[in-house]
């Protein structure tokens, strides 16, 4: 069984839909996923890594809000980071992949992190990455890492997605390593934003690839909580950058 913290056990709760922590003594300690995604949603605004302002996002697009996984910069930062994903990928594919890779550079901490989360629950998986220019010494490759083989089952790990670039940039690397199978995309955000038609960016690669695709949580999720409930005595979102953020999502927000 997959362990937590203190040696308790993690198991998903499929009647609430949530993630259920079992401790040693079998007792259930069950957390709604309402619950598990504004503990997120506040980890990411204390963490400084959900702001709000005026940004470019690498869409290209001007958005009034950003999500900068560069941000976390200490270990335990990652380390509770480590336990989100690991928590959402278990629940969504249980236990159906084999390899995690992540994109460079922000991907690289994510699968790494996230392979050691996951072993220590007692499920020990590869993962790999890409480099960004293709090394022409030692072993040479584009690829660090788990070596790809026939066969493996791939989830991609990501921080968030706005309009699919950087993913449809992946994908072809890591079918050009192997014949591997694409067990899906998971991503800490999902913006929600139209891809290159009316369905969401995320939506389109999951349909463009054949692949599952998910989120911890997405913007809806994020808007719900930081405008209704304060995060150590602050309001995060005020009226008037809930106004800008509809007003941004009403041109780029999917429409399916």
């Amino acid at each position: 069984m997959p362990t937590g913290p203190g040696g308790s056990i993690w198991t998903v709760d499929s009647a609430r839909a949530g993630v259920t922590r079992r401790t040693a003594d079998g007792t259930q300690r069950g957390k709604s996923v309402n619950a598990y995604k504004t503990e997120f949603i506040e980890f990411m605004v204390r963490s400084n890594v959900l702001t709000f302002g005026d940004f470019v996002a690498k869409s290209g697009r001007k958005t009034p809000y950003f999500v900068n996984t560069g941000r976390y910069r200490t270990g335990v930062q990652l380390g509770q980071l480590a336990r989100f994903y690991a928590d959402s990928i278990e629940k969504e594919l249980d236990r159906n992949f084999d390899v995690l890779f992540g994109p460079a550079y922000k991907g690289i901490p994510l699968v790494a992190a996230t392979s050691i989360e996951l072993a220590s629950r007692g499920h020990d998986v590869g993962f790999c990455f890409n480099r960004k220019e293709t090394k022409d010494h030692g072993e040479g490759g584009s690829l660090v890492g788990w070596e790809l083989g026939e066969g493996d089952r791939v989830l991609i790990v990501e921080d968030v997605t706005t309009a699919g670039t950087s993913i449809r940039e992946t994908v072809p690397l890591l079918q050009a390593a192997a014949d591997v199978r694409l067990a899906g995309l998971v991503v800490a955000v999902d913006r929600k934003e139209r891809g290159t038609g009316d369905k969401s960016a995320l939506a389109e690669v999951g349909e463009a690839f054949s692949m599952k695709t998910f989120s911890i949580v997405d913007i809806e999720d994020i808007v719900e909580h930081l405008s209704t409930h304060d995060v150590d005595g602050r309001r995060i979102i005020t009226d008037e950058l809930r106004e800008r953020i509809l007003a941004y999502r009403a041109q780029y927000g999917a429409r399916n």
